[in-house]
């Protein structure tokens, strides 16, 4: 059969020949569109922690390295102020004035000197009730008002002097305190309690002058570790004799540790905001933990950690920036 050719065909079958090939144009099926992962990385505990999609590519793109304890030769540096100035009282009684930072400090003490007056008359007023009762002068119910007078002032004594401790202020040594000299008070971690003593030299700045440096003498050991911040109070005694250093100026007090095992991250791994550092921990593939920690100086391109980390806690050195962002927001 001879092959049919186009240009022999009648107008309308051109024309049903074109639409026939629309028509199969139209049915061919289009290519599916890629599918987007619109998942985003979830934060929680008021962004603590850092959860990442299911993203192979995203995941990828940090890196952790464990923390590592090295033996190193270093300096710690705390911030500190000055809670108390002791000068000489004005007054007649030839006693010195102790100047607190805070108010309440002032109020605390005064009722603690208060206490041991009135402990010291009660007690004679008891003593003597006593005799008198021995001697028929006295009746029991005056010798135990006597005695509850005595206990009440005496309870009373030991909350003002646990508020007093517990500000890393040792009542007894207020109480002696020379004048010329002032308090300085810092918090150091309690793992570098052991490596302090009383009696030890320090160099302190002052921010009020930056360019002298003081030297200051460990008076007390706090006795109470915060229970949140794992911080010790550390008491520090600085010569005044000039009298120009103020209660409540802010310093920077530097210790010199002796050799041996310190925990350090790479100084990537660090980030710091209004005054604190941070690192990033991996918990795991997805889940990364923010943690707060205090730093000493840094060596090389180590960073020694003295809070806020654990040996071989995998920490976060590529990609910090990031989880910066995604944690605080910014």
């Amino acid at each position: 059969m001879p092959m049919l050719k186009l240009k022999s065909l009648p107008l309308w079958g051109v024309a049903g020949w074109l639409l026939l090939l629309a028509v199969a144009a139209c049915q061919t099926t289009p290519p599916k569109p890629k599918k987007i992962n619109n998942q985003k990385p979830v934060i929680t505990e008021n962004g603590k922690i850092v959860t990442l999609p299911q993203d192979t590519a995203l995941i990828n793109y940090f890196a952790a390295a464990p923390v590592t304890r090295e033996k190193l030769i270093t300096d710690f540096q705390a911030p500190a102020r000055i809670v108390a100035s002791v000068v000489p009282s004005g007054g007649t009684n030839n006693r010195n004035l102790i100047l607190f930072d805070n108010p309440d400090l002032t109020a605390t003490f005064t009722a603690f000197q208060q206490h041991l007056v009135n402990i010291a008359q009660y007690k004679l007023s008891y003593e003597r009730t006593q005799d008198l009762f021995a001697n028929g002068a006295a009746s029991g119910k005056d010798l135990i008002e006597a005695k509850t007078i005595l206990a009440n002032e005496e309870t009373a004594i030991t909350e003002d002097e646990a508020r007093l401790r517990l500000a890393g202020l040792a009542p007894e040594d207020l109480l002696k305190a020379s004048a010329g000299t002032v308090w300085v008070l810092c918090d150091v971690p309690e793992n570098l309690v052991n490596d302090l003593d009383i009696g030890n030299i320090c160099t302190i700045q002052f921010t009020s002058y930056p360019d002298e440096a003081y030297s200051g003498k460990i008076e007390d050991i706090g006795d109470v570790v915060d229970n949140i911040t794992r911080m010790v109070k550390l008491r520090i005694t600085v010569v005044n004799s000039k009298g120009r250093l103020k209660a409540g100026m802010f310093a920077l007090v530097q210790f010199s540790l002796s050799e041996g095992d310190h925990l350090c991250v790479d100084r990537n791994a660090i980030i710091t905001l209004q005054g604190k550092s941070y690192a990033f921990v991996k918990q795991s593939e997805r889940v990364f933990e923010r943690r707060e920690v205090v730093i000493g100086q840094q060596i090389g391109d180590k960073v020694l950690i003295f809070n806020g980390l654990n040996l071989n806690d995998q920490v976060v050195n590529k990609g910090v920036i990031q989880l910066k962002g995604l944690s605080f927001g910014y």
